[in-house]
């Protein structure tokens, strides 16, 4: 296999955003693309006039992640406008909570990256650089999403300063007061992901424009129960476990003092995002579940389909930040009042417990390559 020198560099954001951007612009030259320029995936214009942050990106649902064996070069043979960025895999860990219900009008949604801490038992992992997300629901195209790191990874602050700092003007009113209404964690989800970047150039359909296309894979577990508990009706903490593929506009290169209207930008975005649609939707025809949640909807239903009803979760009242503790410090263990709950330890359950382990970075990155 070849060799992913960004994975051991994964724990320093900076560099790896650097390290990818580097690779990128390598890539575009061996196209043999001179002058070109990357530019960030520009705001959307609303019917009103209004400029929206939406995430170009479509994906598909698998029963398992083995189907998944060979989609790269699945991919590449299908798609010959598809070059690879060479070297540019990542890995990531993490939880990713869901913090508004099924009547909200968007989703909120906490996720962390996780890390070992040096020498530490490999089957204790703690979250790190959290980020808080708000998205408009479903897996329509081109979703509204509004996220930002956290300062200090502290949960309790009020996230509203960062969205208004990071996206201003950006930031619709409806979401802006939704941001402000209190989160409550519904449930959780733990995920691996192997992820690799690639450039689709067309010049026939797109002209000039050479889009960068981000393309990950999931394996995940859904906690059945907002707290992680065992559940009965599961026979287990965990309830659900499948395969996603993702792909996402990372951005896109133009040539120098080039111009390219809103439209014809967005016309490219949109016809990457079909131009791989398709081979993979003929390839997986038989075997893509009919998912029209997001990932983070996913728990929302899970969670509802196994019992838990709007009242329970009110009564649990789960706090993103309990779960950043290694030890409840407000909860205590039904059958014994003398110990505390351990939310860190159920929160590993995600990624190691024996039935539904979630198997290595590397190991997903072989199997798809």
């Amino acid at each position: 296999m070849s060799p992913r020198p960004l994975l051991k560099h994964i724990r320093d954001h900076s560099f790896v955003f650097t390290e990818l951007a580097r690779l990128r612009d390598s890539t575009i030259a061996k196209m043999g693309l001179k002058g070109y320029q990357f530019h960030k995936t520009p705001k959307f214009y609303g019917p009103n006039g209004e400029r929206l942050t939406v995430e170009p990106e479509r994906s598909i649902v698998l029963p398992q992640l083995t189907m998944l064996e060979n989609v790269r070069p699945i991919l590449h043979e299908a798609l010959p406008q598809l070059t690879a960025v060479e070297h540019s895999e990542v890995g990531y860990r993490y939880p990713t909570a869901a913090l508004a219900g099924n009547d909200a009008p968007f989703i909120k949604r906490l996720r962390s990256e996780y890390f070992h801490k040096v020498d530490e038992d490999r089957s204790i992992c703690r979250p790190v650089n959290l980020s808080y997300g708000i998205k408009s629901r479903g897996k329509a195209d081109n979703r509204q999403e509004y996220e930002v790191w956290m300062p200090e990874d502290n949960p309790t602050l009020d996230p509203l300063p960062l969205f208004i700092e990071r996206y201003g003007e950006d930031l619709p009113f409806d979401v802006r007061q939704f941001i402000q209404q209190p989160a409550r964690v519904y449930g959780w989800m733990g995920v691996k992901r192997a992820a690799f970047e690639a450039i689709y150039y067309n010049p026939s359909e797109l002209g000039d424009i050479a889009v960068c296309v981000a393309l990950s894979v999931d394996a995940y577990n859904i906690g059945a129960r907002p707290d992680l508990s065992y559940c009965e009706e599961a026979q287990s903490s965990i309830a659900r476990s499948n395969a996603e593929l993702e792909w996402e506009i990372d951005g896109y290169y133009v040539p120098d003092n080039a111009y390219f209207s809103h439209d014809e930008i967005w016309h490219a975005i949109n016809s990457t995002l079909t131009a791989l649609a398709t081979p993979l939707e003929q390839h997986y025809q038989n075997d893509i579940l009919p998912v029209k949640e997001s990932k983070t909807e996913r728990i929302l239903s899970t969670v509802s389909s196994l019992g838990m009803t709007d009242r329970d979760i009110e009564q649990i009242d789960l706090q993103a930040w309990e779960f950043m503790q290694t030890t409840s410090e407000r909860r205590v263990k039904a059958h014994d009042p003398n110990r505390r709950v351990n939310f860190l330890g159920r929160l590993n359950r995600l990624f190691y417990q024996p039935e539904h382990q979630l198997p290595s970075i590397e190991y997903i990155h072989d199997l798809i390559s």
